[in-house]
């Protein structure tokens, strides 16, 4: 069992103590653990993470500038073969163009030629204290970018296109921190949880 694992499972255990214990560790060691975590300990850290020091937009971007990429490792805990639940959520800034505060993004991996690219808008939650409960950042599905993207990202379709309408369509996803690289998701289904998580290490 890793030292996250055991952390996760031990009831005494803060968000707090397993943020410190992922920022002591080097970038593929912490990708390592994270990304060996399955379902139960991903629900788990979603639910410990409600205690974390809220998640912003700056987390998936960092310092870049417009449209740069900024590319997270992710794990998920649909029921595929494990290789099929790793992807990346690749991120960027829009132009400024009046908008309030935003990221444009999409998911690479594995299934993307057949399923699709799954483009989405990430948004802060403040203001619908009904989202606010479940993370301070959600990544939405019901929007996609209307405006430039990163250089070399697919061409953006509508996620009714095709087979991504039975994974992405009326989807959102619902983020809180972990540690400085690392965040942890729920998907929801329109208003509806989906008992589905996933973890992102940011490169």
């Amino acid at each position: 069992m890793s030292e996250l694992a055991r952390l996760i499972d031990d009831d005494r255990s803060t968000i707090a103590a397993i943020g410190s214990y992922l920022d002591s560790l080097a970038g593929d060691t912490r990708w390592g653990e994270v990304g060996a975590l399955g379902r139960a300990r991903q629900r788990m850290l979603y639910e410990k993470a409600a205690h974390a020091r809220p998640i912003d937009l700056a987390h998936f971007v960092g310092d870049a500038g417009e449209r740069e990429e900024v590319i997270h490792e992710g794990f998920n805990t649909l029921p595929l073969p494990p290789p099929l639940r790793r992807f990346q959520k690749r991120f960027c800034r829009p132009p400024v163009n009046g908008h309030g505060p935003r990221l444009f993004g999409y998911n690479e991996g594995p299934t993307r030629k057949v399923v699709g690219p799954g483009f989405f808008v990430a948004i802060p939650t403040d203001g619908r204290p009904h989202w606010t409960a479940r993370g301070p950042v959600v990544v939405d599905y019901f929007q996609v970018p209307d405006g430039p993207v990163a250089a070399g990202w697919p061409t953006v379709v509508p996620n009714d296109w095709r087979l991504q309408r039975f994974v992405y369509a009326g989807t959102r996803d619902f983020m809180r921190r972990v540690s400085a690289h690392v965040s942890i998701g729920a998907a929801f289904k329109g208003e509806r949880p989906l008992d589905h998580y996933f973890v992102l290490c940011r490169r």
